[in-house]
């Protein structure tokens, strides 16, 4: 009980981004330095490896994560959002922090909290800071939560920057365009630290060449050097084909995910460690194939194209922006069904003329709200899916229209998607 009112204190004392939205997001490091000084610089008492980027930040804090655990290390992860437990935000080896130390962790400092006023977000990133020094971690990999530049996370030293892509997300906070939105994930980048660049993007390229140059920071793009060829894939496996510099490097790597749609992120992750084999641990390659393969057993990965049942299949996505959802729909439509039934969710300030356009008019669709303020009124999303040729019904929750979506399926043939927001998500998954 004491552990569920200290959650209660979290989600309804401090601005929540999850729940509420822009006003929660402050773009300002005042707090979390304030936060960090009253717990003695936590921060600086380990390595750690710092992610931004539009998509696939977390699948690529996760695949490095498994990689390095296969290597015997102790490694922490900060990541966000999180899907059903607060702390999914705060892992070591895969394991959550334990509810006593969300507990002490907020009884004991409170009062001094109430005083600096942080946002969930703050509190959440200097938890996680203090757990993993607490815990002696190896490494921490640190997630960004929106941006770079003025995110809250931007207060580490890392061994590794990394930016996995920039597309359109956000864009009330770091601008409209993609050079805009690069400038402010650039802020990352830390003097004489190198980054890897996902994927080379003939928009952003200057941006980051530029703040590189600034820092004197050496810059890898991922995307000059690796490629990973998708070969097969099952509910559990996708297995790849690598190449750095056009010659083969892995043959027949098992990554612990669905589909092909994770070739960029396996890229990033193959270019980071090349780095890190180099200046931070040595690599073995039956080490970092034990690792991808068994990423979601060794890390809790949730969320990216998870399976939630399998008969009928129903497969749960988190992507949400205009291009992680265009990924997911071409992935979809390689996949083999009779008939596709999409059960979907958004939040309120997404760009539906945008995203809409995307999906396929012959699915059966079955439009929710998640139980969060943000969540778009699901007759107002049916509304507008149907002025672009989707056609379906609505219900009152995620759960009522998934069940539908079942008994309507045909559990030998069919496939349903869930998907359009995170918070969606984890009310089924």
């Amino acid at each position: 009980m004491i552990y569920q009112e200290t959650l209660d204190y979290l989600f309804r004392q401090l601005p929540m981004f999850q729940r509420i939205g822009a006003v929660a997001y402050k773009k300002d490091l005042s707090n979390i330095r304030a936060l960090c000084d009253l717990l003695g610089q936590p921060q600086t008492k380990y390595p750690t490896i710092h992610i931004a980027g539009t998509n696939g930040k977390g699948s690529t804090a996760h695949f490095l994560a498994a990689i390095l655990q296969a290597h015997g290390l102790k490694v922490g992860v900060h990541t966000s959002p999180h899907y059903k437990d607060f702390r999914e935000r705060i892992k070591i080896n895969g394991q959550y922090a334990s509810q006593q130390f969300v507990i002490d962790f907020v009884q004991n400092y409170r009062k001094d909290f109430e005083a600096t006023q942080p946002s969930f977000f703050e509190l959440a990133v200097a938890m996680s800071f203090e757990y993993f020094a607490q815990e002696k971690v190896d490494v921490a990999i640190i997630e960004t939560g929106l941006g770079g530049e003025l995110d809250s996370t931007n207060i580490v030293q890392p061994i590794l920057s990394i930016i996995t892509n920039i597309s359109f997300d956000h864009q009330q906070f770091l601008g409209d365009t993609l050079p805009e939105i690069a400038s402010a994930k650039a802020g990352i980048i830390k003097p004489n630290t190198p980054v890897v660049i996902g994927e080379r993007q003939a928009e952003t390229t200057s941006v980051f060449e530029q703040k590189a140059a600034q820092e004197k920071a050496k810059i890898i793009y991922a995307s000059d050097h690796y490629e990973a060829r998708f070969k097969h894939s099952n509910l559990h496996h996708t297995t790849y084909d690598t190449y750095r510099d056009n010659q083969l490097i892995y043959s027949s790597l098992q990554l612990n995910s669905i589909g092909n749609y994770q070739q960029y992120n396996l890229q990033t992750c193959l270019q980071a460690i090349e780095i890190l084999n180099d200046s931070f641990v040595e690599i073995e390659e039956d080490k970092l194939r034990l690792g991808l393969a068994n990423v979601k057993a060794m890390t809790r990965f949730l969320g990216r194209w998870q399976l939630i049942h399998e008969r009928p299949l129903v497969l749960g996505d988190s992507a949400h922006n205009e291009a992680g959802i265009r990924s997911a729909v071409q992935f979809l439509k390689q996949m083999d069904y009779a008939q596709l039934h999409i059960v979907l969710n958004f939040s309120a300030d997404k760009d539906l003329d945008k995203i809409l356009p995307l999906f396929p008019e012959e699915a059966t669709y079955y439009f929710a709200k998640a139980d969060v303020p943000r969540g778009l009124v699901a007759d107002q999303l049916m509304v507008a899916a149907q002025s672009h040729g989707l056609d379906g019904r609505a219900y009152a929750n995620m759960q009522a229209a998934l069940n539908d979506a079942k008994r309507s399926a045909d559990e030998e043939h069919d496939l349903i998607y869930v998907g359009g927001s995170i918070y969606g998500l984890a009310e089924v998954l």
